[in-house]
């Protein structure tokens, strides 16, 4: 999948391992998991392949997020994210990434 980012500090976590943002900051191992999560999203072809890694527990979330989908970090945060689908020539299935959320607040 191509992957953009919504807002900067994801890139940043992403492409640096930290972030300028004061408001953003999550301990080493969160965004480890983070950028190893990402990379998963990077590899796949299409959406349905995230099903394959049981530990992301892939969903579409319901309710007030209707329309958003997301992939776990741990048992606390998550990365959510919308998709689109762009069929010219070749398929090509863009990931937004728009949060990285803790689930529980």
């Amino acid at each position: 999948m191509e992957i953009n980012f919504e807002k900067e500090y994801l890139q940043e976590l992403y492409e640096v391992g930290k972030t300028t943002d004061k408001k953003h900051r999550f301990q080493p191992q969160i965004v480890v998991k983070y950028q190893k999560t990402v990379a998963i999203l990077k590899s796949v072809s299409h959406v349905e392949d995230l099903f394959l890694y049981n530990g992301l527990r892939y969903e579409v979330l319901q309710g007030d997020n209707e329309g958003i989908e997301s992939v776990r970090i741990n048992d606390q945060y998550r990365i959510e994210f919308t998709t689109m689908r762009v069929v010219s020539e070749t398929v090509v299935i863009i990931c937004n990434i728009k949060e990285l959320s803790n689930h529980y607040k």
